[in-house]
Order: structure tokens, then sequence, then C-alpha cells
């Protein structure tokens, strides 16, 4: 059993006014405050326990059909939700130069395979595939504000287009290989007949790549008057498609730069430690073959906060992309184990500029972490991909309400971090609550309420139904 919640959590009180036009009624409008008090305050986030521990809120039954038939629209809640964190943060936020949108992707892993459109993903951090929905996103950072503005789910081409469905359809002798290599030249020898087929077809001009996913998501973010300037993302979203809509709409950008990816060679000089120039053989080069080519000597201490990063910059140009700003850092002054590679569009941009900029991508991790601690962002069973939407939506919401508690206007506003934690708003949230339960039950005592009568009223809901003995024919 959990405790009972009586009322709607207070931060959801302060803020969910806003959003009463966007549902068709009153009852909806409660489901959505009840169901935001249970993502804040509860441990166990999902949809079943939430009816029962929230007394206002209807059965579970009710309460999912909020999500699967109820007629509200998830994009119109967000597009709700960013309007007023926008118009909410105006005086805590940094001028738009010094303020980034952050692209990144992460997992919702589940167990079973129930779940529409659930599939197999690569977890970089564990190097496995679990089944998961994966969540491309786009996340703002401005001094102390940070914020998620949006989300799409990636499907992966495979699984969206129904490719091996297709594939016996029309190979039935055929066996699809599992080898990565082997797999690619198949998908070369059988995909031109598989776009022969209508069906097929319809399936494969509706698939997003992430890059394409990325795009939306920035697009959407101008729309919105997210003001920013810079753009971070990870080595993945390093495409030239990409960049040219960032920079088609006058936007910096930083991204980290796998070890793999080709430097022209005739693009920039390297010398050695006594100054004579460094051959290099061929028109490219690897960056990870180019590191070890840098003198020691050549790398200059930065130190930003606590942290000593030792850097070496240098303007290179990328096949495809054209002319960047290199920045190659190491965290120790032996130049040992791992290093990063950054890479902007700026070339006028120091080491520091970079870097420091780069590190706003952070927040964006710890939001992950927090949604999914936190707020339940992956503790979902809805089976379909429109409910889910709704889901997640609501956490950005729950998310957003809690982050402008975490906001104090008492203090100076211009922070570059929130003065708490969004798990420590959450828990005063459901300090909140507790103690208006604790006075509930005083008061009802006071006016002589049997104690068991009391209980009983209390965890009706959490109490398992026993079903009625059916009827026996004699």
């Amino acid at each position: 059993m959990q405790l009972p919640i009586l009322s709607v959590a207070p931060v959801v009180q302060a803020h969910a006014e806003i959003f009463q036009d966007v549902f068709a009624n009153r009852r909806q409008f409660l489901h959505f405050q009840n169901y935001l008090t249970g993502l804040i305050v509860l441990e166990n986030k999902g949809l079943t326990n939430i009816a029962r521990c929230v007394l206002e809120s209807a059965d579970k039954t009710n309460l999912s059909r909020f999500f699967s038939e109820a007629p509200w629209q998830e994009d119109k809640v967000n597009k709700r939700r960013i309007e007023y964190m926008v118009k909410s943060t105006t005086a805590h936020r940094l001028e738009a130069k010094d303020s980034v949108l952050v692209i990144d992707d992460t997992l919702c892993e589940h167990v079973g395979s129930l779940f529409e459109y659930v599939d197999r993903h690569y977890n970089h951090g564990e190097g496995s595939y679990p089944l998961a929905h994966n969540l491309v996103t786009s996340h703002y950072v401005s001094g102390a504000v940070r914020f998620p503005v949006d989300a799409r789910l990636y499907r992966r081409y495979e699984e969206a287009t129904q490719w091996s469905d297709f594939v016996k359809k029309h190979f039935p002798a055929e066996t699809i290989p599992t080898q990565k290599k082997q797999r690619t030249a198949f998908h070369d020898r059988v995909d031109p007949i598989l776009l022969t087929d209508p069906e097929f077809c319809k399936l494969h001009d509706r698939f997003r790549t992430k890059i394409a996913l990325a795009t939306e998501l920035l697009k959407d973010a101008i729309t919105q008057n997210v003001d920013f300037q810079w753009t971070l993302f990870d080595g993945w979203y390093l495409s030239p498609e990409f960049l040219a809509v960032i920079t088609e709409h006058g936007k910096d950008w930083i991204s980290i730069l796998k070890n793999n990816r080709n430097l022209e060679t005739n693009s920039f000089v390297l010398y050695d430690e006594h100054g004579k120039p460094i051959p290099l053989a061929g028109p490219h080069i690897k960056a990870r073959d180019l590191v070890p080519l840098i003198p020691k000597s050549a790398y200059k201490p930065l130190q930003i906060g606590e942290r000593t990063y030792y850097t070496f910059t240098i303007t290179v140009r990328i096949p495809s992309i054209g002319k960047v700003r290199l920045v190659i850092s190491f965290d120790n002054p032996d130049l040992k184990d791992t290093y990063a590679l950054l890479v902007s569009n700026r070339l006028d941009c120091t080491a520091k500029q970079i870097i420091t900029t780069y590190l706003l991508r952070w927040p964006i991790e710890t939001f992950y972490q927090d949604s999914k601690q936190q707020l339940g962002l992956d503790e979902y069973r809805m089976r379909t991909a429109e409910a889910i939407k709704k889901h997640w939506c609501l956490v950005f919401v729950a998310y957003s309400f809690l982050h402008l508690e975490c906001l104090s206007a008492s203090l100076p506003q211009k922070h570059t971090s929130p003065q708490k934690s969004i798990g420590e708003a959450a828990r005063q949230q459901a300090q909140v609550l507790i103690q208006d339960l604790i006075l509930h039950a005083h008061h009802a005592l006071s006016n002589g309420q049997p104690i068991h009568d009391l209980v009983s009223s209390l965890f009706a809901k959490q109490q398992p139904r026993i079903p009625k003995p059916a009827l026996c024919q004699v």
C-alpha cells in the first residue's frame, strides 16, 4: 500500500490552469491534474497505482480512457507548455547568444514486446540491444533555466517499414543475415525489388531518420520562440543535412567528433616540437591518427571551473561538412587515456569558448535521469503509441512545473544553475500532501469519526477486489 492522496499537488494547482481550455471538459482536466500529481509524488508511477492512490481520480478504466479515447492532443498540450515556460522564465534566462538547444536521444526500456513500436535498440552505455522505445528530444538551457522542448519517437528502418515481412513475401526462400556487413549487402540486393511494392513504398516514405527528427525538433523550437544561438549534439547528428538547416536559421553549433572521421590533410599544417611541418600522406587522415602526431608541448592547460583541460586547437576541413574549429582535449597533463574531440562552425572561437559552451549539454543528461527516476518517463504500461506519447508529454509537463519551483525568485535572477534539484522539489510536494493527510485524519477523528471507518475510506481504492461468486445452476 501507498499513502492516499487527498488533493492535487500544490505545484500542479499553481500552474495547471493555463491548460484548462486544451481539454474538452472539466473531467478531462481533473484527470490531467491527478495524473501529474501521481507522477510527482508516488513511487509507483503506473496508471493503475495512480488511479488507486489519488482519491479524487476515477478508477483505472476511466483514467485509461483519458489516454486512449479522450480527444485531447499531446502536441497542443506541449505547445501550451512551451509558451508558458518561455513566458515564466524570462527573468531567469540569459541572452540568446549564451543559450543553447541540445539534441540527444534516450531509451525507454521494457520487458515484453506488446508495446506498439517497441524494438531492439543499441544501448551505447552497456553495449546491448534491449527492447525499448528510442526517444529523440530537444532541451533548452539558458543559465539556471533548463527544460525539455519536444520529443520524437525514432523507429528503426526495418521496424518502421515491416521490412522482414516484405522480404519473406518477395524472397520466401532467402534467409535474412544476422551479421551487420552481410545484412547491409542483403539490403542493397533486395531493397530495390521491395521498392516496387506499393505497400512497402508507403511505409518507406514515412520513415524518418534521427537526422530528420532532429531537424524537425530544431525548426519547431525556433517556431515556438525558444530563444537560443547554439545547437549542441553528439557525433551521431553531425551530418551535412542537419548542419545546413542549423546555419540556414542563423544558429551556431558544437558537436562531438567521432575519432574515425576523416580530415582533409591539405586544409591544415601540423608542426612538430621544433616548429617544422609534419608531412601527412594521402588526402585524408582520421582524427584518431592525427592525435598522436601532435607534440605534447602544443597542448595548453585550460582552467574551467574546478577542472583543468589540456587542449590543442586547429582549423581543419571535414569532407562534406567544410571548415570547422577542432578542439582536442585531455583531462590529464600526461595526455593519456581518453580524449574528447569537439568541432564547431565558429572558426573564431577559442578552446575555452567551445568547451564551456558544450558543457551546457549536460543538463539533458540530468533531465533523462530525473525524468526516469523521479517522474516515470519509462514507467508506463500503455500499449498504443498514441497513449505512450501522451504519457511522455505529461512527464514533460510535470518536469517543467517542478523546474519552475526550482527557480528561486527571491535570489539574484541570473544564476547558472537551479537552487534545488527536481528530486528535492518532488519530495517537497509529497511532504505537503502527507501533511494534508495528517490534518485530514486529525480533523476526522476530532469530529468523532471511528478510526476504522476513516482508514477504510482512505484505503478503499487500494484494497484488492474480490470477484463475486458465479451463480450455480441447479
